[in-house]
């Protein structure tokens, strides 16, 4: 029996599900320590204290 190429969708979802697989790997392996605390100065730290100041304020 010969070799089936896949069809354009189910190339696309093997890709996706590659990297999807990949993002969960790097997204569960944060350690526990002052390299991978988040900094205050950050722009992530920024945009949540202005949301709680939003929500505060209404």
């Amino acid at each position: 029996m010969g070799v089936t190429r896949l069809k354009r969708k189910d190339r696309k979802n093997k890709t996706t599900s590659r990297l999807e697989v990949q993002f969960l790997k790097l997204a569960t392996n944060l350690e526990y320590g002052s390299r991978s605390a988040e900094s205050k100065h950050s722009q992530i730290a920024k945009n949540n204290a202005a949301l709680d100041k939003a929500i505060a304020a209404k």
